[in-house]
């Protein structure tokens, strides 16, 4: 047996010891991935699946992709890390680029989604003091996700994921998603300085709003003066076939957070600004010790650089309306589903109720997705790599494993 088999045996679970290290805060299944090339999956068994969920958004670019494998160890053998205390030729260069796609003014490199979202949350209690507003209130949307410290976590409208965690900062309102008039309430509201929002919302299940929502919102902002807050991390860098979802509608957030795809797989995270919201950070005013180091900014670089290259966004959402339009050919005759939606390469299968062991079953057969939404929701957020018979195949399995759940109950 090889050490990776080894090694992903005992992660698997199926040599779990009762002096297990890791804390239990996953639900694992028990599967162990050894190895992946661009949609493709290989067990500790040597088992193949079609991988549509790409560690939930990230690698866009598939796994294994040849240029990020090269810049990850043509880097590593020059200059890995230093500190944000000296200057990091490649993170201006990343930064440059990434203000390009993202039609922002400056931006702040973190590890992460999370850490990105914390960024942006503390450049609106400095837009508050600058308007010597002493309990600056952030309006966000229910069963909204924007990460799990406590600040991110206490933007997110998704109640579950807080239990047991309270409290959690004051400061925060949340409104239904979707709803402009619930927005529209908090005008006038002296102590409101931004609305925070996730273009599509992930985690609820895949929700994609009215056409004219984000602009609505962004016309609400600029009447009181608030900071629009576009949560990324999960749309941006391709995934929905623009650049960032929020460029859908020509709109311009004033902050702007992304992470996953922007990395394919490094940590890396960025928090950019525009305007007014750009000119609120000053030096010791925030700081990470490993973000935007110079071997993420690389890995970032080449991430956008390839997708601009081989005008991947395009491709996108050209792929992502063939595998909607095939959920929709392979799905439309089973009751049990209520709806395929998405945009462009994020997409979901919602279903009438929950089945259990929905995800087991899917692994089973051979497809790696994601079961949100309450239970009821598969996610599928596939590489950009995936050709028209994987999207056939992904398809086929899934309107099987939903014949076989719903035969079974």
């Amino acid at each position: 047996m090889s050490i990776f088999k080894t090694i992903a045996k005992h992660l698997s679970g199926k040599n779990k010891s009762k002096d297990n290290a890791l804390m239990p805060a996953y639900a694992r299944l028990n599967t162990s991935f050894v190895k992946g090339s661009g949609c493709v999956l290989h067990d500790q068994d040597g088992r193949e699946y079609l991988d549509v969920l790409g560690g939930i958004a990230v690698c866009f670019l598939g796994h294994s992709h040849p240029k990020i494998s090269h810049v990850i160890a043509e880097q590593s053998t020059t200059l890995m890390h230093v500190s944000n205390l000296f200057e990091i030729p490649v993170q201006a260069e990343l930064g440059q680029k990434f203000c390009e796609i993202a039609e922002m003014d400056n931006v702040f490199f973190t590890n992460s989604g999370t850490e990105a979202n914390e960024a942006a949350i503390k450049l609106t209690r400095l837009y508050a003091k600058k308007r010597d507003i002493n309990e600056p209130i952030i309006i966000s949307a229910t069963a909204s996700f924007h990460g799990r410290s406590i600040g991110a976590l206490s933007a997110t409208g998704n109640q579950t994921i807080k239990e047991g965690f309270e409290p959690l900062l004051t400061g925060f309102e949340h409104v239904p998603y979707n709803d402009i008039k619930a927005m529209e309430a908090y005008a006038g509201n002296p102590n409101v300085v931004a609305i925070m929002i996730e273009p599509i919302q992930g985690e609820a299940g895949v929700i994609v709003p009215d056409k004219g929502y984000l602009t609505s919102i962004r016309k609400l902002c600029d009447k009181n003066d608030w900071l629009m807050i576009v949560d990324e991390i999960q749309t941006g860098v391709g995934r929905t076939g623009k650049w960032f979802a929020i460029q859908h509608e020509d709109v311009q957030a004033d902050i702007l957070t992304s992470a996953k795809a922007l990395g394919n797989g490094y940590p890396i995270g960025a928090c950019a600004a525009r305007g007014q919201a750009a000119k609120l950070l000053n030096p010791g005013g925030h700081g990470t010790t490993f973000g935007g180091n110079p071997l993420a900014c690389a890995v970032g670089l080449t991430v956008i650089k390839t997708i601009e290259e081989d005008k991947l966004v395009e491709q996108a959402a050209k792929l992502g309306l063939k595998l909607n339009l095939e959920l929709q050919k392979q799905l439309s005759e089973l009751d049990a589903v209520v709806e395929v939606r998405g945009k462009g390469l994020m997409l979901a299968v919602e279903l009438d109720q929950v089945y259990e062991g929905l995800a087991k079953k899917f692994l089973d057969a051979g497809l790696v997705v994601n079961i949100t939404g309450g239970g009821k929701v598969i996610r599928l957020l596939p590489s950009v790599l995936i050709s028209e018979e994987q999207i056939s195949q992904a398809a086929t399995i899934c309107r099987s494993v939903i014949d076989d759940v719903v035969n079974s109950e």
